[in-house]
């Protein structure tokens, strides 16, 4: 195995810091004897992580022999246990899991690389589950040798090796490693294809691994051309992580489509492992839906939005679904406006409402929104509370916190910034209560 061709991606100089992702499997203990081997060359400092996945009993000795080998040849060992899991798929969570632990010893020693062992065989086995159960364009293509991130690179040098020249190259060397247990398991559907799929395809040609990274890096610059076009449209498109309906669907649909990617792509690592086609879909949906609010709920908990002409995505949304205050001089609310008790006002505008203590039972109350909430609107008529957000086109995640004015009878006075109710009081009627909207 040529070290010099197999790093010569990577900028490396002596006193550096690399992090090696280590499982004690084949494919990274090999990773691990080619970075002893660079070591000779480039005064190169080594980080192991190593994760014990908490899945089998043989992990704990097996983290002992290899912080034993760190050891013996002047290699830092950092580890951790994943005690416990939240959802049901396994692998995903142990992913992230994963590549959180890395990204902490990547910062911690400041690391210009995190290395990881997946190769040929893995490129092979991502791209046919991808085709399988679906993905966008860049996510066909698998993964990259090279990733750049803000702080540091994930670089993989095997992906143009099989897993079978891994293992020939730790029985040359002597090198010990432990086989996963798990991984001849056909529960996990990666393994299926890896015992059922991988043999047929090598079967009918032996460098087929080959054959799938041209592929995967032609999907790869065939994507980042479409990028570039996509980015020309994006600053009319998205404005503050918001996409103005009317002007996107002005687009070639097939832009369409990579914008949208783009515009959930900040939420998610690396290769967009969590989003596929059908998520994609979904966002079309949401955008082409008669309805004027709506959403779309997308895995680890991003919520896309869409109101009106507008759609909004966040993750893991704070929003405080209910409150009930008393009004007394100032009440800062949960939207970050504020309701205030003055003495005078100037104007007359729905940010300012005139009341007299007389007509209402006191004190008065700033609250969410109720079902049903209806208020007697100035000037005549009833108006359901809901109604008046459709009409004023209130977006949908807005309404949960906008502040309604009631007395402790529970009747709607006020929709601060919307509607006045028939309480409104003009300068030549008796008011003793000044309320304003800020």
């Amino acid at each position: 195995m040529d070290i010099d061709l197999l790093y010569k991606d990577v900028k490396l100089e002596d006193g550096d810091f690399v992090v090696l992702g280590c499982s004690y499997g084949p494919d990274s203990m090999a990773l691990f004897k080619t970075l002893l081997e660079l070591r000779k060359k480039i005064s190169i400092n080594i980080i192991c992580a190593h994760v014990n996945h908490g899945k089998r009993k043989a992990s704990e000795r097996e983290k002992e022999e290899l912080e034993a080998f760190c050891k013996a040849n002047n290699v830092i060992f950092e580890y951790m246990k994943i005690e416990r899991y939240g959802d049901d798929n396994f692998h995903n969570e142990a992913r992230n899991i994963r590549y959180q632990f890395f990204e902490q010893i990547v910062k911690k020693y400041q690391a210009k690389y995190l290395l990881t062992a997946h190769h040929g065989d893995d490129l092979m086995e991502t791209i046919l589950m991808r085709l399988t159960r679906g993905s966008t364009l860049k996510g066909y293509s698998g993964f990259q040798k090279l990733v750049k991130l803000d702080d540091y690179s994930i670089y993989r040098p095997f992906i143009g090796l099989t897993k079978e020249q891994l293992e020939d190259y730790c029985h040359k060397y002597n090198i010990k490693y432990v086989i996963d247990s798990s991984n001849s398991s056909s529960v996990y559907t990666r393994n299926r294809y890896r015992k059922v799929v991988l043999p047929f395809l090598k079967n009918e040609d032996k460098n087929v691994h080959q054959k799938f990274l041209k592929f995967s890096n032609l999907l790869y610059r065939a994507d980042l051309y479409i990028e570039k076009e996509a980015d020309k449209c994006l600053e009319q498109v998205i404005v503050d992580n918001t996409l103005l309906i009317d002007k996107f669907l002005q687009i070639d649909s097939f832009l369409q489509d990579i914008i949208l990617e783009k515009f959930v792509s900040n939420f998610y690592q690396d290769d967009l492992i969590l989003i596929n086609d059908k998520h994609i879909s979904l966002l079309m949906k949401l955008i082409l839906s008669q309805k004027s609010n709506s959403k779309v709920n997308l895995p680890n908990d991003v919520v896309v939005t869409k109101s009106y002409n507008r759609l909004q995505i966040e993750r893991n949304p704070g929003v405080i679904s209910s409150y009930e205050i008393e009004i007394s001089n100032e009440v800062l609310l949960p939207n970050s406006h504020t309701l205030k008790m003055v003495d005078r006002v100037v104007g007359n505008s729905n940010n300012i409402i005139k009341l007299s203590s007389k007509e209402l039972s006191l004190p008065l109350i700033v609250r969410t929104r109720k079902f049903g909430d209806m208020m007697i609107i100035k000037g005549g008529g009833k108006k359901k509370i809901k109604d008046i957000f459709i009409d004023k086109k209130i977006p949908i995640r807005d309404r949960d916190l906008w502040p309604v004015v009631v007395d402790s009878a529970g009747k709607v006075v006020f929709l601060p910034g919307l509607k006045k109710s028939k309480f409104d009081k003009t300068n030549e009627e008796f008011y003793d209560i000044i309320l304003e909207y800020e």
